[in-house]
């Protein structure tokens, strides 16, 4: 689980615990776990100090894997609570809101493990808001252990901050640990945790002095992750709980011989992966070869324009044969375009020849793992061909793990190939830490105990099963089943697994008497509700998605109905429903709204969040806290974070102009705009709406210039001239330089260690009378131009300093007007 903070923008004032007029008197996050179950409450309580009415934002980082479940605000005793509909309808309530002018609180994916619930409320002088989030999530056992992940970061002072975690578990807790990224030698005094039998608690606790960056500062030290791990004892290889009327099995054995493996790594080399991607994609193999069994068999199968091989069979991992692969991997380069098709089929092809040869063992378990930057443009290129062929060629008996490198990837067609055929999709990020990324993935799936797993329960006696047949069980993992009783006079379940293990076949049998496992809701302080009832919800809406995520047609229809009925009832915020926020507003209410996010359903780009890139009439794209940008009729945003704010400016300029944005004479980049306006000028505007119709980006270190307009996309490196249209999507890295073409989206400019830039497509119905398709700007890592940048935005790319004076009522009463002084200049500004 993850928790967020509360914050507002401001200068702080000579009382530590308060900021722009804003105290946030109390913060506390409280998580009961219940078999692995966790419910989490984060409550955040704040009054305005200050004499006139002031906003606050309640911002929160949760698991990308957790539901939200409920939400409110409570202001001077007046509860405006949060409700979950069918996402259909809480859209046309918010597009409704939208039309008046009204605002939303959105979820977005914030992190590779986290997604952003922000919601902001105006209130009173004295005033007093209290904001609740509830989410839920199944934890995951990886490595042998349980983790809550607590995301630390109230960037304030408070006087009541507390962190309370109680964990119950039938089993009992062999192992209960927490930690903190930002914690000192003094603050880990302050983490208090304890467990006994069936019962674990953590609290954290910090005075407002053990909060303090230094003795006399007014910054406070807790800025990071917390984390807290546990295990339970494992008697038997699992444990079958029942309580009113549902069952959870949870089946994780030990002290089982490990299975040979055979593994097929399937390595994209094609010309977009030049660079840090397969940099890093070397660094993560010869770390993977480290760590392989001499019983186990590899191969790696290249895919650029053409198939290579490194050997014609899978080889045993012994050490002769271990030197000569690393090798093989020191020597990977990159080249061609993307043979994804023919890649994977010759290694799905050499598994199938090494069992029906019998050069592997027969008892062992096989894995093929994809590594792909890019999407199919060489041989076979069309998806659902690809998907079938390989469906076909695997027939169920090797799971797939796809592993989509970097933002240029089609995650979607990815995730459901490999949940096709029994695996997982997984991002990895194109960071400095690349490597770790995919060596942990490795490690998630090198040790594999049991294959084949079956997980059966009396036909009469339950129904509503969640998945219970498995490809592989892995050391350190759990796998877990629930299901609904049918028989009430039941007194007690059996659970019987049977397996395929390294040396001969295994069973194991489970039984759980109903009156015994019901106990456990007499501990009331450490369970809530019906807490397997949910937990079989959550996991049933989880595979229901994931199945829906490969079918079609009226199966699909079908799944989506089923999820969506569930996501209602147990009021769940899943990628089918939305949370509408009723918030109070100047007399009157409006609505935000929160969606759950879903991979890879908008591009990813570099440094950012995803961007929408035609959805300006709700809202702008969601844009990290370091950012320039123009867009719209040119509407400049400068983000200004020492000051926890954004100066905002309109230029006006007749339709032809060409405007000079960013100028640096050192690095040699160069950025113009060209304007162009509506087709006409409407009746009842003043002057003509004028937006880019064309954008300009020159880099002369690199030889590099790129013009963009909403018809096509103009890249000249060097001699060499490339046209792509928005139809296209592309990956291209060379030299230095990255481009990727998101298709009717955006642009994604990155040119080594200089700044990257993100041009946004706007398409507009193409018969609308009045408008014409336009393009945006947003320039990312700007610091990394020099100080002698010049231009309409390069101008504000180094330090700012402003003071804003005199606020007192504008020409609109709700938004008040000020005087500022920037740059010696002195002028008049709305909020």
């Amino acid at each position: 689980m993850e928790d967020g903070f509360l914050s507002h923008g401001g200068k702080r004032s000579a009382d530590d615990l308060i900021v722009n007029g804003i105290e946030i008197y109390s913060m506390k996050i409280d998580s009961k776990v219940t078999s692995r179950f966790a419910h989490n409450v984060i409550t955040s309580r704040a009054v305005n100090r200050a004499n006139v009415s002031k906003e606050v934002v309640f911002d929160v980082d949760l698991p990308k894997t957790a539901f939200i479940t409920n939400f409110s605000m409570t202001i001077d005793g007046v509860t405006y609570p949060g409700t979950i509909k069918e996402k259909e309808v809480a859209k046309k309530q918010y597009e409704k809101a939208v039309s008046q002018g009204q605002t939303a609180g959105l979820v977005r994916a914030s992190g590779r493990k986290t997604e952003k619930f922000t919601v902001s409320v105006n209130i009173a002088a004295a005033s007093k808001v209290t904001f609740e989030l509830t989410y839920e999530e199944l934890l995951k056992r990886n490595f042998g252990k349980y983790e809550m992940l607590i995301k630390v970061k109230p960037k304030q002072l408070i006087n009541h901050f507390e962190i309370q975690a109680n964990i119950f578990e039938p089993q009992g807790i062999s192992e209960l640990e927490a930690q903190g990224s930002f914690i000192t030698n003094d603050l880990s005094q302050v983490i208090k945790k304890s467990f006994s039998g069936k019962k674990g608690h953590v609290s954290f606790k910090p005075t407002i002095d053990q909060q303090r960056t230094c003795a006399n500062c007014s910054t406070s030290l807790l800025d990071g992750d917390f984390t807290i791990k546990y295990d339970v004892k494992r008697d038997r290889p699992g444990d079958l709980q029942i309580v009113n009327g549902y069952f959870v099995h949870f089946f994780a054995p030990t002290n089982l011989p490990n299975f040979p493996k055979n593994v097929v790594f399937v390595i994209d080399i094609s010309g977009s992966m030049s660079g840090i991607g397969i940099q890093q994609t070397r660094e993560a193999l010869l770390k993977i070869l480290e760590d392989v069994r001499e019983d186990d068999y590899i191969n790696f199968i290249l895919f650029g324009s053409d198939v290579h091989v490194w050997k014609d069979t899978l080889l045993k991992a012994t050490a002769e044969n271990l030197k000569e692969a690393k090798d093989f991997v020191r020597a990977i380069n990159t080249q061609g375009m993307t043979n994804l098709h023919g890649g994977l089929m010759k290694g799905i092809e050499m598994l199938t020849t090494a069992f029906e040869t019998n050069s592997v063992p027969k008892r062992s378990a096989s894995i093929i793992i994809m590594l792909t930057d890019g999407q199919p443009n060489e041989g076979v290129s069309d998806r659902q061909e690809i998907q079938m062929n390989v469906k076909k060629a695997i027939q169920g008996r090797y799971p797939l793990y796809n592993l989509a490198f970097g933002y240029g990837v089609d995650y979607n067609f990815l995730e459901k190939m490999a949940l096709e055929n029994k695996g997982l999709a997984r991002r990895i990020y194109p960071q400095s830490d690349s490597a770790i990324q995919m060596e942990g993935f490795y490690e998630e799936v090198a040790n594999p105990m049991l294959t084949e797993v079956e997980l059966n329960y009396p036909e009469n006696a339950i129904s509503d099963l969640t998945q219970n047949i498995f490809k592989h069980y892995y050391d350190g993992s759990e796998i877990v089943v629930a299901g609904r009783l049918t028989d009430n006079d039941l007194d007690s379940l059996t659970a019987d697994v049977k397996a395929q293990g390294a040396e001969n076949d295994v069973m194991f049998s489970e039984q759980a008497d109903v009156e015994e496992t019901a106990k456990a809701l007499q501990e009331q302080e450490y369970i809530f509700g019906d807490y397997i009832e949910r937990l079989w919800a959550y996991l049933t809406i989880q595979q229901l998605l994931d199945k829906r995520t490969v079918a079609q047609g009226e199966e699909k229809e079908n799944l989506t109905t089923e999820a969506l009925e569930l996501s209602l009832k147990y009021k769940f915020v899943t990628p089918l429903t939305s949370m509408v926020v009723t918030k109070p507003e100047d007399n009157e209410d409006k609505a935000a709204i929160a969606d759950k996010p879903v991979e890879g359903t908008a591009r990813a780009v570099p440094g950012t969040q995803s961007y929408p890139t035609h959805s300006y009439l709700y809202s702008r794209p969601p844009i990290p806290s370091l950012y320039t940008s123009v867009d719209g009729d040119p509407h400049f945003i400068i983000s200004v974070p020492q000051k926890e704010d954004a100066i905002c400016f309109n230029i006006n300029e007749e339709t032809g102009a060409v405007l000079n944005l960013i100028n640096d004479p050192v690095t040699g980049i160069r950025v113009n705009g060209q304007l162009i306006g509506d087709k006409r000028v409407s009746s009842d505007a003043k002057i003509q709406n004028t937006y880019f119709g064309k954008l300009g980006i020159e880099n002369k270190k690199l030889e590099l210039k790129l013009e963009v307009t909403p018809e096509k996309i103009t890249l000249q490196k060097g001699r060499k001239k490339t046209v792509f249209t928005w139809l296209d999507t592309v990956t291209l890295r060379q030299e230095g330089l990255t481009v990727i073409i998101n298709r009717k989206k955006n642009l994604v400019l990155s040119m080594g260690d200089g700044a990257s830039f993100v041009i946004v497509l706007h398409q507009v119905w193409k018969k609308h009378p009045l408008h014409q398709d336009f393009l945006g700007l947003y320039t990312l890592d700007s610091h990394k131009l020099s100080e002698r940048t010049h231009g309409l935005l390069g101008q504000f790319f180094h330090h700012i300093d402003f003071n804003i004076l005199e606020i007192h009522p504008g020409s609109d009463p709700k938004k008040p007007d000020a005087t500022i002084v920037i740059k010696n200049n002195k002028l008049t500004v709305t909020r």
